[in-house]
C-alpha cells in the first residue's frame, strides 16, 4: 500500500491536480534548499516527493483556497 493515502489527502486538499502541484513544489524546495519541516527519521518515504506527500497530510504545509 502506498503511503500517505490518496483518500486521507483528498480530505486535505479539494483535488488531485491541486495535490500533485502542491507536493511538486514542495518537492523542489527540499530539494533545492536541504529544508525538511520533520527530522530525517520521521519520515516513512525516502523520496523528496512522498516527504512532501507526508507533509500535507500532517498540516505541515496550509492549503488555502483561492478565489480566482
Amino acid at each position: 500500500m502506498i503511503y500517505p493515502s490518496i483518500d486521507k489527502l483528498l480530505n486535505i486538499v479539494s483535488s488531485k491536480y491541486e495535490l500533485v502541484h502542491i507536493a511538486a513544489r514542495r518537492s523542489k524546495e527540499m530539494a533545492k534548499k536541504e529544508h525538511y519541516q520533520l527530522r530525517e527519521n520521521e519520515y516513512k518515504c525516502s523520496k523528496n516527493i512522498g516527504r512532501a506527500l507526508e507533509e500535507v497530510l500532517e498540516g505541515r504545509i496550509k492549503v488555502t483556497e483561492s478565489e480566482n
